[in-house]
C-alpha cells in the first residue's frame, strides 16, 4: 500500500494577508462605529463626570487584563505552536493542544478574578489614587468593578477559540464578535439605565453580558467549524509548558500600549473630575483606526508569518512584512493627519449634546490630537511585533516596551505637575509608542528578519507628500466651516463634517494616486489573491 506523503495528509489551509486583512478591518469597522453608536448614548445620557469616570475605570480593569493576556500574551505564545502542530501533525494534535491550553488558561484566569473580585477595594486605590479622599466616586468605582471583572474569565476562553478560527483562517465570526459587546451595552443602557441605582450600574451589567453572549457565538461557530473542544483537567504538557514559556514576556511586551493607557488613567486620577472620560473618549476616536487596520493586520499576520516561517519560506514572510507596513502606513497615516488637524469638528459632531458639553467636547479635542499623534506608531507596532512573535521571540519585544514605559511614567509624572491637562498624558503616550516601533524596526533589520522592498522604499516618501496635502486642505476647510460647527444645529453640524471629509479624503484620493503611492487595481488585486 503507498502511503501518502505528509503534506497530503494534512489539511493545506491557505489564505491572504490582504483578504484576511479586509475581511477583518470590514467587520472591525462595523464594531467600531456600532461603538461609536455606544459612546455617543454614553456621552448624552450620562455625560463626562462621576459616574462616567467610574464606569471607564471599571471598564479598563477587564480589558487591560484582556488585551494582556488573553489577546496579547496568550495570543503571542498560542498562535505559533498552535500553528506548528497544525502543520506538522494535523488537526487531531492540534485540537488536543488548544483542549489542553484551555483548561490552563481557564484555571489561571478563574483564579485571576477571583483574587481581584475579593481584593478590588485595595486595588482600586492602586488604579485610582486620585479617588481615595472622594468617598462616593472611589466607592462607586470599586462596585462596577466588581461587576464587570467577570469579563475577563469569559473573554479569556472567547480569545483562545478566536485564535483557533483565525488559525484555520475563519476570520469572519471572529472579528465579529466585538460587535455582541457593543449591541450587549447599548441594550443595556437604553433598556435598563433607569433600573439600576446608576447609569454606571447598568453598563457594567452589560459588559458581563455580553461576555456570555460571546462566548456562546464563538463556541457555535468553532463547532460547525469542527473544531468543538472539550473541557479537560488542567494538565501540564510539554506544549503547556512551552506556551505559559513564550506567553509570560509577552504580558508585558504585547501590551505594552495597553499599560500605558493605564499608567494615563492611573496619573489622570489625580486631575480634575473628567480627565478620565476625556482620555476614554479620545481613545475610542484613535481606536477606530488603529482597531480597522491595526489590530486586523496583527491578527492576520501573525498566523500567516507562523505559517510561512514553519515552512521555511522567508522570502514570503519578508514579502507579507512590507505589505503589512505599506497597507498600515497608506490607511494610518491619513488618519492620524486628519485626527491631529481635526479632532474639534469630530469630537463636537459625535459628542457635544445632553450632558456632554463644550468644554468637556473642548477637552477631549485637545485629547484626540495628542493621542493621534502616536497613531502611526501604534499600527505598526501591531504590524512588526508578530515578526518577533512568529519567530517565537517574546522576550525581544519585552525589553523595549521596559524602556517605552519608562518614558511613559516620566514623561506623564512631569506633564501631570507642569501641565496637569488629559491631553498631556495622551502625548506622554504617543511619545512612548514611537520609540517602541522605533526600536522594533530597527532590531528587525539588523536581525536581517525585515528587508525593505523597492515598492515600500518609493511609496513612503510620495504617502507623506500626500499626507501633508491633505492637512493643510483639512485645516484650511476647519477654518472655512467654522461657523456650521459653531451652530448649535445638528444637522448643519453634521453637513459641516460631511464636507470636511469629503474635502480631506478627494484631496488624499488625488494625490495617493497621482504620485503613485497608492495603486488601487494591487490592492485590490492584494484583497482578492487567494495566495
Amino acid at each position: 500500500m503507498t502511503v501518502p506523503p505528509p503534506e497530503a495528509r494534512k489539511p493545506q489551509r491557505h489564505f491572504s494577508l490582504g483578504r484576511a486583512t479586509a475581511t477583518i478591518g470590514g467587520y472591525t469597522l462595523l464594531s467600531r462605529l456600532l461603538g461609536f453608536v455606544r459612546d455617543i448614548l454614553i456621552a448624552a445620557l450620562v455625560g463626562a463626570g462621576v459616574v462616567t469616570d467610574a464606569f471607564f475605570i471599571a471598564f479598563k480593569f477587564p480589558n487591560l487584563f484582556r488585551r494582556l493576556f488573553a489577546e496579547g500574551a496568550f495570543n503571542s505564545g498560542f498562535v505559533p505552536v498552535f500553528n506548528r502542530v497544525l502543520h506538522n501533525e494535523g488537526d487531531a494534535a492540534a485540537k488536543r493542544f488548544a483542549e489542553d491550553a484551555l483548561a490552563a488558561l481557564v484555571l489561571t484566569a478563574g483564579i485571576t478574578t477571583a483574587v481581584f473580585e475579593l481584593a478590588m477595594p485595595v486595588v482600586m486605590v492602586a488604579f485610582a489614587p486620585g479617588w481615595i479622599d472622594d468617598p462616593v466616586k472611589y466607592d462607586l468605582a470599586v462596585t462596577l468593578a466588581r461587576i464587570t471583572f467577570p469579563y475577563l474569565l469569559l473573554v479569556s476562553v472567547v480569545s483562545l477559540l478566536g485564535a483557533v478560527l483565525n488559525s484555520i483562517g475563519r476570520f469572519a465570526a471572529v472579528a465579529a464578535t466585538p460587535i455582541l459587546l457593543n449591541l450587549d451595552i447599548i441594550a443595556a443602557l437604553v433598556a435598563f439605565g433607569s433600573v439600576f441605582p446608576t447609569k454606571g450600574h447598568a453598563l457594567a451589567v452589560g459588559v458581563s453580558a455580553a461576555g456570555v453572549v460571546q462566548l456562546i457565538w464563538l463556541y457555535v461557530v468553532c463547532a460547525r467549524a469542527g473544531w468543538s473542544l472539550k473541557p479537560r483537567l488542567p494538565r501540564w504538557t510539554p506544549r503547556v509548558r512551552e506556551l505559559f514559556r513564550l506567553m509570560l514576556p509577552g504580558v508585558f511586551g504585547s501590551g505594552v500600549a495597553q499599560i500605558n493607557i493605564a499608567v494615563d488613567t492611573v496619573i489622570a486620577s489625580l486631575l480634575a473630575t473628567g480627565a478620565v472620560s476625556y482620555l476614554f473618549y479620545a481613545d475610542r476616536l484613535v481606536q477606530l483606526p488603529l482597531g480597522v487596520i491595526g489590530v486586523a493586520l496583527g491578527t492576520a499576520l501573525l498566523p500567516i508569518l507562523s505559517r510561512h516561517l514553519g515552512a521555511g519560506n522567508n522570502a514570503a514572510a519578508n514579502h507579507d512584512l512590507n505589505r503589512g507596513i505599506e497597507i498600515s502606513l497608506l490607511l494610518g497615516l491619513p488618519a492620524a493627519v486628519a485626527l491631529v488637524i481635526a479632532p474639534g469638528p469630530i469630537v463636537t459632531v459625535l459628542f457635544q449634546r445632553g450632558e456632554f458639553d463644550a468644554t468637556a467636547a473642548h477637552a477631549t479635542a485637545l485629547a484626540v490630537a495628542a493621542s493621534a499623534v502616536g497613531l502611526p506608531a501604534y499600527v505598526l507596532t501591531k504590524v512588526l511585533a508578530p515578526a518577533f512573535y512568529a519567530r517565537h521571540d517574546t522576550r525581544t519585544p519585552v525589553k523595549i516596551a521596559t524602556a517605552a514605559l519608562v518614558l511613559n511614567t516620566a514623561l506623564n509624572l512631569w506633564f501631570v505637575f507642569a501641565i496637569a491637562e488629559a491631553w498631556a498624558l495622551a502625548f506622554a503616550t504617543a511619545l512612548s509608542a514611537w520609540l517602541n516601533v522605533i526600536c522594533l524596526w530597527v532590531l528587525l533589520r539588523r536581525r536581517g528578519h525585515f528587508v525593505m522592498d523597492e515598492r515600500l522604499r518609493k511609496m513612503l516618501p510620495r504617502l507623506v507628500l500626500a499626507c501633508a496635502a491633505m492637512g493643510g486642505s483639512l485645516w484650511f476647510g476647519t477654518v472655512l466651516l467654522a461657523p456650521m460647527f459653531a451652530s448649535g444645529t445638528e444637522v448643519l453640524r453634521l453637513g459641516g463634517l460631511a464636507l470636511l471629509i469629503g474635502d480631506g479624503l478627494a484631496v488624499f484620493a488625488l494625490l495617493a494616486h497621482f504620485t503613485g503611492a497608492a495603486n488601487l487595481r494591487e490592492l485590490s488585486g492584494l484583497i482578492r489573491a487567494k495566495r
